[in-house]
């Protein structure tokens, strides 16, 4: 059967990827025109460095810039000299089109020496073996690692802080024994009640978790505790938010150092903010009857005072504010966190978004990595070109949190894993606790090889090398201690010590390591279920944090048409404050709800009752100010083009921020005239006004509508 099966896959699959490797060499060489004018430049303006590994590659680039920059020579313009080219570099497909049929004695092809060298050139600068020191993303980890005397300087206290030894023989013993252990508590319960079990192929399974049924008194507690919460805007939540923490505009300092504040700053930022969040920009927000939402004041406070460092001091205040509230608490301790990507298609061209058909369609896009941890806060996050491999990134924003309980257990998605991340993020006092797809296929690690494990003997296949460990002992505290101070990024380090699934020598060393812990997670997933039930709400929260994020976030079709980094990092920032800003209201009045219910003598009103059966806050939503009726004039009317535009999240008219406007209520006289309506929105849109006042701000709708008429 297995002879067949092999047969069946021999015709259906290609002998090799030489042929499709030789069509794609082919069609590269035939782009040498556009390469030719920026090679030479490319080489000229940047000074590179290169590591032994990436000499030869940098050597020869250098020479194909002179040659290309020479005028031809006796064989041509499309050949180049034999002598003066790198041949140890010419393989693969390359050989072929490298040395053509009938090309004159001693030369080769132009075009395709060119990629051939431009390819490796890529290669290597991906994996920093070919680096300009001068930029901050293209340098070489290897010369900021701590080395000499300020390792030694910072080797005690940083391997303290990590709980790191000096030696890790002792270590790595009760690392052994504790593997071990599971290894044989598991097997002997494969027989008994456990969700584990093994397949004729020795292969680890666990059963598939069902969902848990809402009991109908969770189901009449949630619709109390829903009935019982004020439905406001998103305006008026932030400015909600903002007066009970003072915190949070303090936090917001002019970008000159200069301690003066305009008046009224809170409402011009929370204007920005929410202009911001919701990406339908200023329009919406102005107001030319307050100071403080003029255009002008807008773009002023959105220059001076919105920045990522203004942004993660006021988000620290609410992460901390929400981590005081009892019911969060009863949610958890803040030392679970989870990290997963939301992507934002980017139809503006900008190098920072990336192609990806299956999130981004014909478009390019962005991936906005955050973490959030199991009281609902967000705590960190970075944006990503593109859709990128999350196991690069996923420890630099782990590490990037600024506020709040450091969080001890990190959960990702599969996309995220690897057995470096396991290693590297072990070393950096963090648990890790992926999703692993395909769990029979996760190939489990061993260290004594002689031991018996009964029926996980199969599945236990590999070995795990603790004398590569301790041989590498010392570079990987350097790398741990490293990231730990901020010398290096954690993407750098993994990039360069992974290559594209080829490791260093340290990279299988990290990856050893990484392989015991993960052993452990795969062990306890297979045989404990609240473990993995664990993992799965934290999941589920992150993904309902996401979906209030889209929600939020749908001005412009939901696209980001931020051009460059800042900016976009800005905007997602701004999101995401926004975002802490509903999760922490939510949580206020929910607890203020439970205390209600409890204090009126409903049973089944506690908080661990919340704990265990998902009452949060990213299950509640609140009226949107840009929601506007369908007009029902006719398609070719200004009224039914505005109606278009802000169906398409585009720019309706200033009406639609109305929102905002109990919150102004204190800032206008109680005589409003019809002066003050035309400033808010024009005359086709009074009605649409009226209606919104006498919803938002039932104490001057009769006031307005009778002196409009």
């Amino acid at each position: 059967m297995l002879r067949s099966a092999v047969a069946v896959i021999d015709e259906l699959v290609p002998p090799g990827d030489a042929e499709l490797d030789g069509q794609r060499a082919e069609e590269l060489a035939g782009r040498f025109a556009t390469v030719r004018p920026f090679l030479p430049r490319l080489m000229r303006g940047l000074a590179f460095g290169a590591t032994p590994d990436g000499a030869p590659v940098l050597a020869a680039m250098r020479g194909l810039a002179e040659m290309i920059t020479e005028k031809p020579g006796k064989p041509g313009a499309r050949w180049l000299d034999a002598h003066r080219v790198d041949h140890d570099l010419i393989g693969g497909a390359w050989s072929r089109l490298v040395y053509a049929a009938g090309r004159p004695a001693e030369t080769v092809d132009r075009a395709a020496y060119t990629f051939c060298v431009l390819e490796q050139f890529h290669r290597h600068l991906k994996h920093r073996n070919i680096f300009v020191e001068a930029s901050s993303r293209w340098r070489d980890p290897r010369a900021h690692l701590l080395t000499g005397a300020s390792w030694e300087t910072a080797r005690e206290a940083g391997l303290n802080a990590l709980g790191l030894p000096h030696e890790p023989a002792a270590m790595l013993a009760e690392h052994a024994e504790a593997l071990d252990t599971a290894y044989r508590e598991v097997a002997a319960r494969l027989d008994g009640d456990t969700p584990a079990a093994v397949d004729d192929d020795g292969k680890l399974h666990a059963a598939a978790l069902t969902a848990v049924p809402d009991p109908p008194s969770l189901t009449d507690l949630r619709r109390r505790v829903e009935a019982m919460l004020p439905r406001i805007d998103l305006p008026e939540l932030v400015l909600e938010v903002m007066s009970w923490h003072p915190g949070f505009t303090e936090a917001f300092t002019h970008a000159s150092g200069n301690p003066a504040r305009v008046a009224d700053l809170g409402l011009s930022v929370a204007a920005v903010l929410c202009a911001h969040a919701m990406n339908v920009g200023f329009g919406p927000v102005t107001s030319p009857g307050v100071e403080a939402l003029t255009r002008d004041r807008l773009h002023h406070v959105d220059q001076s005072y919105i920045r990522f460092d203004t942004l993660a001091a006021a988000n620290t205040g609410l992460i901390e504010a929400q981590a005081r509230i009892p019911l969060a608490q009863a949610w958890g301790g803040g030392l679970v966190a989870s990290v997963d990507g939301l992507r934002f298609v980017v139809p503006v061209r900008t190098i920072h978004a990336r192609p990806n058909a299956k999130y981004f369609g014909r478009k390019r896009g962005i991936t906005w990595l955050n973490m959030i941890n199991d009281q609902a806060s967000g705590l960190a996050a970075q944006v990503l070109s593109g859709t990128p491999r999350d196991s690069l990134h996923a420890v630099d924003v782990v590490l990037r949190q600024q506020g709040g309980t450091v969080p001890e257990a990190i959960i990702t998605d599969t996309g995220s894993y690897s057995d470096i991340v396991f290693g590297l993020l072990h070393l950096l006092g963090r648990q890790y606790r992926p999703q692993l797809a395909n769990l029979p296929d996760q190939r489990l690690w061993r260290i004594d090889p002689a031991a018996d494990y009964g029926p996980l003997d199969t599945a236990a296949r590999g070995r795990i090398d603790v004398e590569r460990i301790g041989r590498h002992w010392e570079d990987m505290c350097r790398i741990a201690v490293s990231i730990h101070t901020g010398e290096v990024s954690a993407h750098e380090v993994t990039r360069m010590i992974s290559r594209d699934g080829q490791p260093s020598a340290l990279g299988h060393a990290v990856a050893h390591f990484g392989r015991i812990f993960k052993t452990l997670h795969v062990l306890r997933l297979a045989d404990d279920e609240p473990y993995r039930r664990e993992i799965k709400a934290q999941a589920n929260l992150t993904e309902g944090r996401h979906d209030l994020a889209r929600r939020i976030f749908h001005g412009r079709k939901g696209e980001m048409t931020r051009i460059y980094y800042e900016g976009m990092e800005d905007q997602l920032s701004a999101l995401g404050l926004v975002l802490n800003c509903v999760v922490l209201w939510n949580t206020v009045y929910i607890d203020r709800a439970l205390t209600e219910l409890r204090r009126s003598g409903l049973s089944g009103a506690g908080r661990g009752r919340c704990q265990n059966l998902a009452v949060h806050p990213n299950s509640y939503r609140h009226r949107w100010p840009l929601q506007l009726p369908p007009a029902r004039s006719r398609r070719n009317t200004p009224a039914a083009a505005r109606s278009r535009y802000s169906r398409r999240g585009l720019r309706a008219s200033t009406g639609e921020f109305l929102g905002v406007a109990r919150a102004l209520d204190r800032h206008m006289p109680r005589d409003w005239d019809t002066r003050r309506i035309s400033g808010w929105c024009s005359a086709s849109t009074s009605g649409l006004f009226l209606g919104f006042v006498a919803l938002v701000v039932p104490g001057h709708a009769h006031t307005v509508a009778t002196q409009s008429g």
